[in-house]
């Protein structure tokens, strides 16, 4: 059988390649911002705020999410350092970015004296659209799959050709764990919008936020084939997932009982 993968450079200008997934991820990052500063603005958050936030979270949440990965899988680039620089063929650890992008965020309110909780609230609908979209760069570069399948199975989900034909790596039919975590993340998107709806207390929109992308992320991750690992046995993704749950939940419980998460997301008239 000979099934030609998609190519994973969409253009090239000159001796310049411009690949799939740096796009899909640059226009995430465009959407994201585009939602987030409209949002913003019925909260009477300049845009620039956003924007400024931006040029310091983007650059770093992509290099905290390639440190993290190229952490666990150093054994991969011992051999040839210069390789863990090369983002464009994947290789972005999303637990990574969260890390590198809540710092950043933290950091960035406390020295402009802006609510922490209000701009994650804000963000959280656009984070997980980036985390909904990045995924389909993870597709064209045959990446992020799950375990052997046949191709019958793939062709029950009633999937597009294009699709199953993309899950064909190294010989075998493969889960789309890219296409289950991103339809996830949208049902996410719907979660946060009803969350909204009910004017939750300020804080709570983005910790909801993460315990659905946690719970889904915490199942996908044991379908996967390339997880992370922790001592050799333990799939780091599902590990941190637990943990963000739990914290998450304990916050909420714990910011309602001392009071801390008394203001709301949309503010009294």
């Amino acid at each position: 059988m000979n099934i030609q993968p998609l190519d994973s450079v969409a253009f090239s200008i000159g001796p310049v390649s411009v690949h799939w997934y740096g796009l899909i991820i640059a226009s995430a990052v465009v959407i994201g911002i585009f939602m987030a500063t409209s949002e913003g603005k019925k909260h009477g958050i300049h845009p620039d705020t956003f924007v400024d936030l931006l040029i310091w979270a983007i650059p770093i949440a992509v290099l905290s999410a390639r440190a993290y990965y190229v952490i666990f899988e150093w054994s991969r680039f011992q051999d040839n350092p210069l390789d863990a620089f090369k983002i464009w063929e994947g290789g972005l650890a999303i637990h990574g970015a969260l890390i590198g992008a809540i710092i950043t965020a933290y950091i960035f309110t406390k020295k402009h004296q802006i609510n922490f909780w209000r701009i994650v609230d804000i963000a959280a609908p656009s984070i997980i659209l980036g985390q909904a979209m990045g995924r389909w760069g993870n597709f064209f570069n045959q990446e992020a799959f799950g375990g052997e399948v046949s191709r019958q199975f793939l062709e029950n989900l009633q999937l597009p050709k294009f699709i199953i034909n993309q899950m064909y790596v190294e010989g075998a039919y493969h889960h789309p764990t890219f296409l289950y975590e991103s339809i996830w993340s949208i049902l996410g998107i719907v979660l946060i919008y009803i969350v909204r709806s009910k004017n939750p207390r300020l804080g709570e929109t983005f910790l909801s936020y993460v315990v659905w992308y946690s719970i889904g992320r915490f199942f996908i991750e044991g379908m996967r084939t390339d997880s992370l690992m922790l001592f050799g046995i333990l799939r780091q993704a599902q590990l941190i997932s637990v943990l963000l749950i739990v914290a998450s939940i304990a916050l909420i419980i714990y910011r309602r009982k001392t009071g801390t998460s008394s203001e709301r997301y949309y503010k009294a008239i």
